[in-house]
């Protein structure tokens, strides 16, 4: 069960909106749906070279109360820190948290 005191970070929620771009596409960005309190834990690191730039994906296991419908789609954000949604899971079988497993950018 997770203690409701753990949750000690202010995330933002944000969802995927896509405006078309006057030339047959579309322009990816992210509008805010709400702001969550979280348990944020770094559960791992792997360092990587993106477009030659060296730097490291970080995975957090990240609990939220359950609110908002969360999916894959969405992203957390913290600051200038973002949060990639990798999966979701009932974090204890009650239903009352989601625990998400998360991928973030560090360059």
């Amino acid at each position: 069960m997770t203690d409701p005191g753990e949750l000690k970070h202010r995330l933002v929620l944000e969802q995927p909106v896509e405006t078309p771009d006057g030339a047959g596409g579309v322009t990816r960005g992210y509008a805010t749906v709400t702001t969550l309190w979280a348990a944020l834990v770094p559960v791992a690191a792997r360092g990587d070279v993106v477009a030659d730039g060296r730097g490291a994906t970080v995975t957090h296991r990240i609990v939220v109360r359950s609110g908002p419908e969360l999916t894959t789609r969405h992203r957390l954000r913290e600051g200038a820190r973002i949060f990639r949604i990798v999966a979701l899971r009932d974090s204890d079988g009650s239903g009352r948290f989601v625990e998400i497993e998360a991928q973030e950018r560090v360059d």
